[in-house]
C-alpha cells in the first residue's frame, strides 16, 4: 500500500487594516505616539470587503482580518460581512467584546495584547478570553520579536516585548486553551527579504495545533519551504509581496494554483 500523503502548507489569506483602509506595513515600524515612522508599501484602492468577496470566490479558508489600531471597526465588520463565518478577526480583541466579532461573521477571534496587561502573560486573561467564546474559536496570536538567541511575544502592534518566549512550552501551555495560532515575524514583516526559516523550523518542531506563520514571503516558492521545514505543520500568509497588495514578486493567482494542487508525500 502506498504510504499516506502527510498534511501539506497551505497560502491562508490577509486583510490587515489600518486607519479604515486595506494596507500593507512594515511591521516593525508601526508606532502608537509617532506616526511619522510608519512606512506603508501598499494602500488599497478597494475596500475590505473585495478582498473578502475575493477569498470567498477561491474558497481560501482560514484567512484573518488584522485591526492595527483604532478606526477599523468598519471596514473589518464590512469585510466579516462579507464571507460570514469564513474569516479571523484580530486587533484588541478581549473577553468582553470577543463573542461581539463572533455575532458579526468571524469565525474565530485572534487575540494577543489583552494576554499581556503591562507586558507580563496573564492565564487568568487567557482563561477568561476562552471562556467566553470556547477554545474551538480562539486563536493566540504569538507575534514576536528576536532577541539574542530567543523568540519574545510581542504585543501593542508588535513594539512592546513581553514576559513570554514562543517555545514548546509556552505554545503547549497556551494550546490548552485555543484551536490555533497566528505568528507575525515581526522583524522580517513587509520587507520582502525572505521568511525566518528558523523560527519556521521550530514551530514544526514545537506546534500541535494549526498554525499560520507570516513575515517576509516572497516567491511562490517560500510555500514549499515552508512546508519542507515546518513538515506541513505551519501554513504561510502573503502580504507586501503579493500583486493583490501592490507587489510583483508574487501573483494571487499562482498561490491559488498551488493550494489546489493535490498533496504531495
Amino acid at each position: 500500500m502506498p504510504a499516506p500523503s502527510r498534511r501539506r502548507s497551505l497560502f491562508r489569506p490577509c486583510i490587515d487594516l489600518h486607519n479604515g483602509e486595506v494596507k500593507q506595513i512594515v511591521g516593525g515600524t508601526l508606532h502608537e505616539d509617532d506616526a511619522s515612522r510608519l512606512q506603508t508599501n501598499f494602500v488599497a484602492s478597494h475596500p475590505s470587503s473585495y478582498y473578502a468577496e475575493l477569498y470567498k470566490t477561491h474558497a481560501l479558508e482560514g484567512g484573518h482580518v488584522i485591526k492595527l489600531g483604532p478606526g477599523n471597526d468598519r471596514a473589518a465588520r464590512e469585510a466579516l460581512a462579507a464571507w460570514r463565518g469564513h474569516l479571523q478577526i484580530g486587533g484588541g480583541i478581549t473577553a468582553e467584546n470577543a463573542r461581539e466579532w463572533l455575532d458579526a461573521g468571524a469565525s474565530k477571534v485572534i487575540v494577543t495584547s489583552y494576554l499581556f496587561p503591562d507586558g507580563q502573560f496573564s492565564h487568568e486573561r487567557l482563561q477568561a478570553v476562552s471562556g467566553a467564546v470556547g477554545k474551538d474559536r480562539l486563536v493566540v496570536d504569538v507575534s514576536c520579536r528576536k532577541r539574542d538567541s530567543k523568540w519574545l511575544v510581542a504585543m501593542n502592534k508588535w513594539q512592546t516585548i513581553t514576559d513570554m518566549e514562543v517555545c514548546k512550552e509556552s505554545l503547549d501551555l497556551l494550546a490548552q486553551h485555543c484551536s490555533e495560532f497566528l505568528i507575525h515575524a515581526a522583524d522580517v514583516e513587509g520587507l520582502c527579504q525572505g521568511i525566518d526559516e528558523e523560527l519556521v523550523s521550530k514551530l514544526g518542531e514545537w506546534v500541535t495545533i494549526p498554525t499560520t506563520y507570516a513575515g517576509g514571503a516572497r516567491s511562490v516558492s517560500d510555500l514549499e519551504l515552508v512546508d519542507r521545514l515546518s513538515s506541513g505543520k505551519v501554513d504561510l500568509t502573503y502580504g507586501s509581496a503579493l500583486d493583490i497588495f501592490g507587489g510583483t514578486l508574487v501573483k494571487f493567482g499562482d498561490l491559488v494554483a498551488y493550494r489546489k494542487e493535490p498533496s504531495q508525500q
